[in-house]
């Protein structure tokens, strides 16, 4: 039987899409295998985020044709399509793809393998304006399924490569998600996350369909007991998103709600659509309909121009937001990007310092937003073993508190309230009730 591995970098829409390839190769007769065996065939699914992500994907490509000089080294993904002449001229590699056309990957292997010739299949993201559709139909074996509804970003943040490397929005059709929610509640799977790169703009391609309509009819799927949305634009949540949202008992207070900056004349500079006092009234008015909301963030250090006054003014808005969780980035250059040529840059030095100064209040707020909880119930849904003390399984809770209790790999997929009693680190540590 053939072999093929694969190694993903960056988000949960890659996680997603190499699922869906490896359901391909499957299909096809061939073995999944880790990463580190010797395979057939290497998939290496890029991220272009960082340039370490880019970095990183080169380095797996090497590693990949040490193990076996035979095997065929396909290369997709987003630094494959912003970047597919670079890519194609490292030796190592036979197959570049990019951010679509990911349908083809095993005719291509089996192409390349008889042929032996390299194939760059790139084409202008641009003029793409189709979902193009991946379906999983037998993931097995975890509790939470990621389910990707959208491509594409039309927002265009002067930092980010992403519009480029994906192209303009495109919605998944509804009946196709909602065959695709029914197989993973078929599976077993208990919790769904909606996900894409831009989630919120869900619909705009389409007509009058939006995003509240699609967690409508996944809220009707049996089987499902949990709904979550992947990172979102805070403008999405309006009040009247809000009255529909509240209504849906299957919804997860927890929302990863993207900032930034804590300081308007860097989101303005980074050519966000929202202002600082914007966010907040959006917050609080998430907080009115749920109040014991997990509201988590992404931060960029160090974007070119942050004085110390403006880096201020965000450690002072994360610390007065209360954010039950934080991560936080220094700014990484993006050819191509108009944040790229911006005037003072700042040094690697200061983005680290700021970094950990910014990590420390954030771990201060999610310990405090844990400690709300001491001594109240709450459901988990528990996940795997604990990896760092066998005794315990964890899981999460709906507003996104990870869990520890006392109990073994029996437990995976259940739902069961959780006493909990003390926190330890980002983690509280709990009994099941039942």
């Amino acid at each position: 039987m053939n072999k093929v591995a694969f190694h993903t970098l960056g988000c949960k829409v890659n996680q997603y899409e190499t699922e869906a390839m490896a359901e391909l190769f499957e299909k096809n007769g061939y073995e999944i295998v880790n990463e580190d065996e010797i395979a057939d065939v290497y998939v290496i699914n890029t991220c272009t985020i960082t340039n370490l992500g880019d970095r990183k994907s080169r380095q797996f490509i090497r590693r990949a044709k040490n193990k076996n000089s035979e095997a065929v080294i396909a290369v997709v993904g987003c630094y494959a399509q912003t970047a597919p002449e670079e890519i194609m001229s490292i030796g190592e590699v036979d197959i570049v793809i990019g951010t679509k056309d990911r349908n083809r990957i095993v005719e291509l292997s089996k192409q390349v393998r008889e042929n032996r010739e390299k194939i760059n299949i790139v084409t202008d993201i641009m003029k793409q304006h189709e979902f193009e559709e991946m379906k999983i139909e037998s993931i097995e074996g975890k509790t939470r399924a990621f389910l990707k509804i959208q491509e594409g970003c039309n927002q265009y943040c002067s930092y980010c490569i992403i519009p480029y490397a994906r192209g303009p929005i495109r919605s998944r059709k509804l009946d196709d998600i909602l065959y695709e929610v029914k197989k993973l509640s078929e599976n077993g799977f208990k919790e769904v996350v909606l996900t894409g790169i831009h989630v919120a703009s869900y619909g705009k391609d389409m007509g009058e369909i939006r995003l509240i309509d699609v967690i409508e009819r996944v809220h009707e799927v049996p089987g499902i007991e949990r709904i979550r949305l992947s990172s979102i634009e805070p403008t999405i949540m309006t009040k009247d998103f809000l009255d529909r949202l509240i209504k849906l008992p299957k919804v997860c207070d927890h929302f990863h709600l993207s900032l930034q900056s804590g300081s308007n004349s860097v989101l303005e500079r980074m050519n966000r659509k929202y202002t600082t006092e914007e966010y907040k009234e959006i917050v609080e008015l998430i907080r009115e309909y749920m109040p014991n909301v997990g509201i988590t963030t992404d931060i960029i250090v160090g974007f070119p121009g942050e004085t110390e006054d403006e880096f201020v003014e965000t450690c002072k808005f994360v610390d007065d937001i209360g954010f039950s969780r934080i991560h936080v980035f220094p700014y990484s250059p993006r050819k191509g990007t108009p944040a790229a040529k911006y005037r003072n840059q700042i040094s690697g030095d200061i983005k680290h310092q700021r970094s950990k100064y910014l990590i420390r209040i954030g771990e201060k707020n999610t310990n405090k937003f844990n400690n709300k909880f001491i001594g109240t119930m709450l459901n988990v849904l528990f996940e795997e073993q604990s990896k760092q003390n066998l005794e315990f399984i964890e899981g999460y809770t709906t507003n996104y508190i990870r869990v520890l209790s006392k109990g073994n790999d029996s437990l995976e997929g259940e739902i069961l309230p959780v006493k909990l009693d003390k926190v330890q680190g980002e983690n509280l540590i709990g009994k099941i009730l039942s």
